[in-house]
């Protein structure tokens, strides 16, 4: 006798004919069952400090950057990741401009206005002129992104060369299914207020772009799903870049997950608390490798 399919309510073994959303991995099982494969995520500190919330951010920034150096995601100086401060919501913290990713402490953090001023901070106080002309319009725009991301990685510069958004090829890549853009333009660095406004206004309430003949660009409700985006969709372009030279070589073209299967994989992890829950494993190792130093 055939196999049960995996899409067909006879597929249920214990009465309960209702395919469930919750475990997106077999879209036929029941929601009983699913409920104890596919348990709730925890979610991020709850502060009702706004000063001790602000601390608790900046060692998270620090670690972010860490996190990034680890991954190569550091290039000279390019790049920036900055946390909107939750006692002055109008201002953001980022990193000092020529500081290495790999070396960031709290304490070199510099917190910039939405005029570019900056107004508290570590030492080294330079701003990157281009992190404050994208970040300062996200920012601005988006008043539920918590962080953002930005840097010129080599698989995510290499996709963004080819103007194109991501095809849904793993189920990683579903967690940006229609949850981010291209944006089609390239004018240089970006030192001018309107190419920072442009790239915002792409966004939109997507959480991810892919800037042209430039980079990666993640947005979030916590430093750790902006981070987790990052790393997953740099990961998700070397996919994709090594998926099609395979296909191409043979003739062939890569076999895409269906829309309705890639919207039901997306709703369990590409979701904000399933972007916070997936880093937290990354925050966990820098710390123990780092053994806290960041937190300075």
């Amino acid at each position: 006798m055939a196999p049960p399919t995996a899409v067909s309510p006879d597929h249920v073994t214990n009465g309960d004919s209702n395919p469930s959303n919750i475990a997106p991995h077999e879209p036929g099982i029941s929601e009983s069952k699913a409920k104890v494969q596919m348990p709730k995520f925890p979610g991020p500190p709850e502060f009702t400090d706004k000063h001790a919330e602000r601390d608790y951010l900046k060692g998270r920034l620090a670690a972010a950057f860490r996190i990034f150096g680890k991954y190569g995601f550091d290039e000279g100086v390019a790049g920036h990741i900055t946390v909107r401060d939750p006692v002055q919501p109008d201002t953001f913290w980022v990193n000092p401009f020529g500081v290495a990713f790999s070396l960031i402490k709290k304490s070199d953090l510099i917190q910039v206005d939405h005029e570019g001023n900056i107004i508290d901070g570590g030492e080294v106080r330079l701003l990157n002129a281009a992190a404050f002309m994208i970040h300062g319009a996200v920012h601005k725009a988006r008043p539920d992104v918590l962080c953002a991301a930005h840097s010129h990685s080599i698989y995510g510069r290499s996709f963004c060369s080819l103007g194109r958004k991501l095809d849904m090829i793993t189920q990683d890549s579903c967690s940006f299914y229609n949850d981010h853009v291209l944006y089609e333009s390239f004018n240089g660095i970006v030192l001018a207020e309107k190419e920072g406004k442009d790239i915002a206004a792409c966004l939109g309430d997507k959480k991810a772009a892919l800037l042209q003949n430039h980079g990666l660009l993640t947005a979030g409700s916590t430093i750790e799903a902006a981070v987790f985006w990052f790393i997953s969709l740099e990961k998700c372009c070397q996919a994709q870049l090594t998926a099609d030279a395979a296909a191409g070589g043979r003739g062939h073209e890569t076999i895409k997950v269906q829309d309705d299967d890639a919207a039901f994989t997306y709703k369990t992890i590409g979701t904000p608390r399933a972007g916070w829950f997936s880093a937290k494993p990354l925050f966990d190792v820098i710390e123990k490798e780092c053994g806290g130093d960041y937190l300075q």
